[in-house]
């Protein structure tokens, strides 16, 4: 194999930002960005257009990389044959959803990254695709130069088929979207049918869902933890979906999917044990993480919930906090091209690192003294999975838990920093919008469960950062990468900010911040809309016409930004008095009532956005000076309520009148509003916890 060397080759891909089209900028491969200019040359030269799509952390993608992209002769390949467009799915959602759907459709499997898809040159339309292709003949795969032959000749010799299956296509995009039940009414059925169907999947000895691969489905354990709390005061309470919500936390906590010295939650699972994962650290992922273990810790009282919050929010902070407060997007799971090298471990080396007494407690907790459960390469390695509780630790070795607990921190501290020694996985740079957004709602969350001001402060600032970068004249951007602001935003930009920013109101009240929500909510109803149909599409009415205009409904990595949008319009509503936000959020579940019927487990954040739908939050309104303000706040905080919002406005706001005339005196006062109906005010903090402790 002759490979490229960077010194040889420059393509396009050098005049870009995105971290992942640059890791390319050097191929022999003709690379360009998806833009006007790279598609009309494919309609000039007649080519078929090879698209390739993938994201910086992806192993895979790596791999396919090194195997076809950077070889000569591959290269000479796909350029005599294909116009080479290469794409950030981070940077490129739009391209991502359709094109993925495109290859479920085609191929009758499921997709992923690196993606890869042939379309045609005039209208882009795809015609064979698949993910990953190996060079040489390989499981039943031809090799990838046999593959671009073959997808060659046949869009040479039967350009008529292909228009056949793309006009069938085009009809599966249009059927995609479902005609909205505005003749019946929404029940909590569906939530009733995906409690259900989660049970039947749900891994009692191990927690999740199904078999391997397993992901950790954040808001299907907060649609969970949220049904067991609305059936506590029921004369037998669901405790089996606490349970399953619990068992999960706790698996994935003591296992290898989570960074047991350095915080934070690797991508997902290969095993069903929580045990080897896939080496990525996704920002998105970890900031639903740390919201779900936070409210967790305050539901159950787990000190290892309230543990694990605690290290991932510190993770975020160390390791993905940009110099301007807003967040990075991903860590690698390579480093020096192996994946998870830099965190497994050589047992012998950690036998030498530690004290006896550390290494003792250390090596039974983490499974040193049993085989080496990662093998790479030939190569025998152990990565740190929880194989015995601490306490079951202590007995065996005859030593207090607290002692066992202390020399087991003193060695994941030393271990630590034995590991920030070692070369570190790349870091994806960019600044996303959506997932910062979720960072800062996670952050916010945390903050009152944890209560911890220095979360809420570093929520703020990243908010403030956002606002500053990403937000010009009225409109949102979806990346900030190389002080550029690029990419007009998508739903999830304007849905998860939203988010964010009412999460943060409740946290700290800023003015300037509810006039943000407001900004954000009027944009969103104004560019992402559907009129006719209800809910809102992933594009604005003003961006690139590609193949379709996607609107979905369900939860993937991400939850879906419908189900974000339509709970955040049914909280802001009711927080303004805004009849036009709360017909827009039940315009939003009618349009997804039919799917979510059909197929209720896999939108949870559509359900819980049902539910508040069904029966509105409680929503407490306290005014005063800001000291005794939040003193009442943190009080109410000390309660697991999920469907309960506590806005704490100091008595100098300045509010629009919805809110202006909810005011106080000289004391403090609280209004409790359920819906569009508030009750008396409430002048101490005793009677309003004795009110509110059932709400």
């Amino acid at each position: 194999m002759k490979i490229s060397t960077a010194a040889i080759h420059q393509n396009a891909l050098a005049n870009e930002t995105s971290p992942y089209l640059l890791q390319h900028a050097s191929n022999p491969v003709n690379w360009h960005a998806w833009n006007e200019t790279s598609l009309q040359l494919a309609r000039d030269q007649g080519k078929p257009i090879l698209l390739s799509i993938g994201y910086s952390a992806c192993h895979w993608c790596h791999v396919m990389a090194h195997e076809s992209f950077e070889n000569e002769a591959t290269a000479a390949v796909m350029n005599k044959l294909f116009i080479n467009i290469k794409v950030d799915r981070e940077e490129r959602p739009d391209l991502d959803k359709i094109y993925q759907f495109a290859h479920q459709v085609l191929t009758q499997r499921s997709g992923g990254w690196p993606l890869t898809m042939f379309l045609t040159h005039d209208d882009h339309m795809p015609f064979f695709g698949g993910t990953y292709f190996p060079p040489i003949p390989r499981h039943g795969m031809p090799a990838f130069v046999e593959i671009l032959q073959r997808v060659s000749q046949f869009y040479q010799e039967r350009s008529e088929d292909i228009r056949q299956q793309n006009s069938a296509l085009q009809k599966m995009f249009a059927d995609m979207q479902p005609v909205p039940d505005h003749d019946n009414s929404l029940n909590d059925e569906p939530m009733r049918q995906a409690r259900a169907t989660l049970e039947a999947q749900f891994d009692r000895q191990f927690g999740g869902f199904g078999d391997a691969p397993k992901f950790p489905h954040p808001r299907t354990l907060d649609f969970l933890l949220r049904h067991w709390h609305a059936s506590s005061g029921d004369e037998q309470p669901d405790l089996h979906a606490l349970f399953m919500s619990a068992l999960t936390l706790t698996r994935m906590a003591e296992g290898g999917l989570y960074d047991q010295l350095g915080g934070g939650f690797f991508r997902y699972s290969v095993d069903r044990y929580w045990m080897i994962p896939h080496f990525e650290k996704m920002l998105y992922d970890n900031a639903e993480l740390l919201r779900i273990y936070a409210q967790a810790a305050t539901a159950t009282g787990d000190p290892l919930f309230k543990r694990v919050a605690h290290e991932t929010a510190t993770w975020l902070l160390r390791e993905m906090q940009s110099p301007t407060h807003a967040f990075w997007s991903a860590m690698d799971a390579d480093s020096e091209g192996q994946e998870g090298k830099y965190y497994v471990w050589d047992k012998e080396l950690v036998e030498t690192a530690l004290p006896a007494n550390e290494y003792s407690v250390f090596s039974k907790r983490f499974g040193l003294d049993q085989s080496a459960n990662f093998v790479e390469h030939g190569m025998h390695h152990w990565h740190l999975h929880g194989y015995r509780s601490i306490h079951d630790v202590a007995t065996e070795l005859k030593i207090d838990i607290t002692d066992a607990e202390h020399e087991l921190d003193h060695a994941r501290q030393r271990l630590l920093s034995m590991r920030e020694l070692r070369v570190a996985p790349g870091l994806d740079n960019k600044i996303l919008t959506s997932w910062n957004g979720l960072t800062i709602a996670a952050l916010a969350i945390a903050a009152r469960n944890l209560n911890n001001s220095s979360l809420t402060d570093a929520a703020c600032n990243a908010l403030d950062q956002i606002k500053h970068h990403a937000w010009r004249d009225g409109q949102l951007f979806a990346v900030q990468a190389n002080d550029q602001s690029r990419f007009p935003a998508y739903l999830d930009d304007y849905a998860f900010l939203l988010d964010a920013t009412l999460e943060l109101l409740q946290t700290r009240w800023r003015d300037s911040d509810l006039q943000f929500a407001i900004e954000l909510a009027n944009k969103l109803l104004k560019d992402f809309a559907d009129e006719e149909r209800g809910g809102f599409y992933f594009t604005a009415n003003h961006h690139e016409q590609l193949i379709h205009r996607p609107k979905s409904v369900a939860d993937d990595a991400t939850p879906a930004g419908n189900a974000i949008a339509a709970r955040c319009l049914l909280q802001l509503g009711y927080l303004l008095g805004n009849t036009h936000y709360l017909q827009a959020a039940e315009n939003t579940l009618r349009s997804a009532w039919p799917t979510l019927q059909r197929f209720p487990s896999a939108h949870t954040s559509m359900l819980i956005a049902l539910s508040e739908y069904l029966s509105p939050t409680s929503m407490i309104i306290i005014r005063g000076h800001a000291t005794e303000i939040q003193h009442w706040q943190v009080a109410l905080n000390a309660l697991y309520q999920p469907r309960r919002l506590i806005f704490a406005i100091p008595t100098e706001a300045a509010l629009p009148p919805s809110l202006a005339v909810k005011t106080s005196a000289e004391n403090t006062i609280a209004y409790v509003c359920q819906g569009e109906t508030c009750g008396e005010p409430i002048r101490s903090l005793e009677a309003l916890i004795a009110i509110t402790r059932g709400v």
